[in-house]
């Protein structure tokens, strides 16, 4: 019997690294296109040898068409992450975001590709109105800065492929990952990262706010878990959030890290809490998390020497690189 080729966008990214570990342990023929914008070849230093690595951007159809061939699973973790870019150079991320995926859809569907997964955000539901908690997939769509809306619009057009193609396509809605291998790069961004560097170099952590905002904390192996139980369970179309179902504050992460802390200004656009229903991930594709929050942190901390030379973000810096964010979405 010939061995499952699957191809992993973005697989030398945060998520998509963990997830080619978890393909590979499946014994999965596993190709990984990236462009190294953010990901990082060390993410997959382990397991090079093991893998078909192709330096290739999304955006670039003609390029990336062709590797498709032959490949039955398709896991799409490429794109730009991150509000502030977005809110700057929104062109960026509709190109990658959108025209990137449908690219990647495109070149599936030409392939005969028998499923894709897609990696879609917990930010399209924005700030979800009261009632709302734990978050439905049905809850309300209302992103809230361009980075969200490029992504359900990524989202909304996998689906749309499905419908009109025929190419079986889940997506994942994700709510707040952390884990080793998260980005260091110069961006301001996920609290994990930001507070990582901040401890090495004896900084006071940031807390937006006064840090009783709590967040759905997932581990990455878990969230690579159920990327492969999209991708070889029998369903064929959905969305589903992947979560963990028990927020915790983001007082709690300080306190579980240590060492000081300083309060800079609660931004707009961001929502007080993050919980994801996950109940029909558990019943129709058998997921459920398995790392507790606390034992998630203890691992992170095995690892912190990653961040050493992430960028340590003080609040001085912290209100100039936000200054858009502010500056666009106050509302009157």
């Amino acid at each position: 019997m010939a061995q499952t080729k699957v191809l992993v966008t973005g697989g030398a990214g945060f998520i998509g690294s963990h997830l080619v570990d978890r393909l590979l342990a499946g014994g999965y023929s596993v190709t990984v296109i990236d462009n190294f914008s953010t990901g990082r070849a060390l993410n997959l230093s382990h397991c090079q040898k093991d893998i078909t690595l192709i330096e290739a951007d999304i955006t670039d159809f003609g390029k990336i068409s062709p590797l498709f061939k032959g490949i039955d699973c398709v896991f799409h973790l490429a794109a730009l992450a991150d509000i502030v870019p977005s809110i700057v150079n929104p062109r960026a991320y509709y190109l990658t975001n959108v025209l990137g995926t449908m690219n990647v859809l495109e070149a599936s569907r030409l392939a005969g590709v028998r499923k894709l997964v897609y990696t879609a955000s917990s930010s399209c539901y924005g700030i979800p109105p009261e009632g709302f908690y734990p978050t439905l997939e049905t809850a309300p769509i209302n992103p809230q800065y361009p980075y969200a809306l490029t992504k359900y619009l990524g989202e909304e057009t996998a689906l749309h492929w499905g419908q009109v193609y025929g190419l079986p396509a889940i997506s994942l809605r994700l709510f707040n990952v952390y884990g080793p291998r998260s980005r260091t790069s110069g961006t301001y961004g996920a609290v994990f990262g930001v507070f990582l560097a901040q401890k090495l170099k004896g900084k006071p952590l940031t807390v937006v706010g006064d840090g009783n905002q709590v967040r759905d904390f997932v581990y990455v192996t878990d969230v690579a878990e159920a990327f492969f139980s999209a991708g070889f369970s029998d369903v064929q179309s959905g969305i589903f959030n992947v979560g963990t179902g028990n927020p915790q504050s983001v007082n709690k992460l300080v306190s579980l890290l240590g060492g000081a802390k300083v309060h800079i200004p609660k931004r707009p656009g961001e929502p007080d809490m993050t919980w994801a229903n996950i109940q029909r991930i558990k019943s129709e594709l058998g997921w459920e998390p398995r790392v507790s929050f606390e034992e998630g942190v203890a691992k992170i901390l095995e690892h912190i020497d990653y961040w050493r030379e992430a960028p340590v973000w003080t609040p001085e810096k912290i209100e100039e690189a936000t200054k858009d964010w502010f500056r666009y979405l106050v509302r009157n």
